[in-house]
């Protein structure tokens, strides 16, 4: 029998995402959000509170890119949705970051995250803080795909755990969509 909770914010699994975006002052700036996702079929939405430096700095460039959060980088990703970019002027490179330009956009790539995604800001609400942005690429390192496609494995993403406040990492394969030959 199934205990009713009441409202909680809780889906599993939440991607940990990593925005980032140029200050004014043209330093980069990065934040973790866990909640968010693809809004449409080349969007991305995310929910960013209009306090966060990354809010302004997205509504004076219109731009930035989202970078998924993996294994290896748990510290550091975890760090910059700690420190606020509205205090801490410097800390994608506290973090142990490093960036370089975007080639699509007007927002810097983290190198040290496998997989990117070059946006452009479509909307944001400062009332409920979610921010829509259209997807204008992907790049990804060659280490985290095989062939052409990015490989879970390889990137080893992150989730986010909203019930017990921590990060998980993705567990094994549970079928092939669509092909596993399983009857229903």
């Amino acid at each position: 029998m199934k205990r009713d909770l009441g409202v909680r914010t809780v889906m599993f699994p939440m991607p940990v995402l990593i925005i980032a975006t140029y200050n004014s002052d043209g330093t980069a700036n990065a934040m973790n959000a866990a909640w968010g996702g693809i809004h449409d079929t080349n969007q991305i939405g995310i929910c960013i509170a209009p306090e966060h430096k990354t809010a302004e700095n997205i509504l004076q460039r219109k731009a930035f890119t989202v970078s998924m959060a993996d294994a290896a980088h748990v510290a550091a990703c975890d760090y910059v949705g700690i420190a606020s970019g509205n205090k801490e002027k410097d800390k994608v490179s506290k973090a142990g970051f490093t960036v370089t330009k975007s080639k699509k956009v007007d927002a810097p790539v983290i190198n040290e995250l496998g997989l990117c995604l070059e946006c452009e800001l479509v909307s944001y609400d400062v009332k409920t803080g979610c921010l829509v942005g259209n997807i204008v690429n992907v790049c990804a390192d060659e280490e985290v795909m095989t062939g052409d496609k990015i490989d879970p494995e390889k990137l080893d993403p992150i989730t986010f755990d909203p019930e017990n406040h921590t990060y998980r990492k993705l567990g094994p394969v549970a079928g092939k969509a669509f092909s596993d030959g399983k009857s229903i």
